[in-house]
């Protein structure tokens, strides 16, 4: 289930024109300072999705490694990428040291997740017996509220 947060409006009733500094500044410095702000808004909204879409690959790498019993996380491969990203940065003349915060950050997400679905692989092949048939119970609610079975998504 989403949770929406009802103090941020959504993009129906979001006014980019809304401004604190509205009929405190001249009318060209606020007609830049909107025009700037709005290319934020479509980067911000590129950065949403892209983040919906990099958390939909890692959720099947999650399902994966879940299959599979391996570990949810993978220091070498984080290590990597946190020094990959610090370059990226840097070339991009970013704050490597942001860039390293932002993709901790992103890494601690998809391992909660990783580790979620690990539990309802486990949960799921509890809820079968030797023969495959199914148990009563499956599609529970996992300890943290969550959905369990196999219909159970993450959502970012």
């Amino acid at each position: 289930m989403t949770q929406h947060n009802h103090d941020v409006p959504d993009s129906e009733t979001y006014d980019a024109a809304a401004s604190s500094l509205a009929g405190q500044v001249d009318n060209s410095v606020m007609a830049e300072l909107l025009s700037i702000r709005s290319s934020i808004d479509n980067i911000d909204a590129t950065l949403v999705y892209l983040l919906a879409e990099r958390f939909k690959a890692t959720q099947k790498v999650g399902f994966l490694k879940a299959a599979h019993r391996l570990p949810a996380g993978d220091p070498g491969r984080e290590t990597a990428q946190i020094a990959r990203l610090r370059r990226l940065a840097e070339d991009a003349h970013l704050d490597p040291a942001f860039a390293e915060k932002f993709l901790n950050f992103i890494i601690g997400e998809v391992i909660r997740h990783h580790e979620a679905i690990a539990e309802d692989h486990e949960a799921a092949a509890g809820d079968h017996d030797a023969s495959g048939n199914q148990n009563p119970g499956e599609g529970t609610l996992r300890a943290s509220g969550m959905p369990s079975g196999p219909q159970a998504s993450v959502v970012a």
